[in-house]
Order: C-alpha cells, then structure tokens, then sequence
C-alpha cells in the first residue's frame, strides 16, 4: 500500500470508529446489549494500530 492509500484507510477506520461508538451510547442509553459494537470498537482499533505501524515504517 502506499502512503496515501494507508492515510486514506486510516481515515475510512477512524470514521467507522466514531460511528460505531456513537451507537454504542445510543445502545447503551436504551439498555440494549452492547457485546457486539464493543467487539467491533477492539477489532477497528487493533486495525488502526497496525495500518498506523505500517504508515510509520512508510514515513
């Protein structure tokens, strides 16, 4: 990947990130269960860690 691809998809998880944790609250507000968003908030953060890894080897 190049530079501005993995910025790009960097960008694409941060916003799945946000999303997924304003419904997270909303789930939370209403006392629905929240196991699956949670699971899904670690999953875009071990992503973002790794793609993050990867720009810096790029830098």
């Amino acid at each position: 990947m190049t530079k501005s691809e993995l910025e790009y998809k960097i960008s694409e998880v941060k916003s799945d990130y946000i999303r997924i944790q304003g419904d997270l609250e909303k789930l939370e507000s209403v006392g629905r269960s929240t196991e699956k968003s949670e699971k899904r908030l670690e999953e875009l953060e071990i992503e973002l860690a790794k793609l993050n890894k990867q720009l810096a080897e790029i830098s």
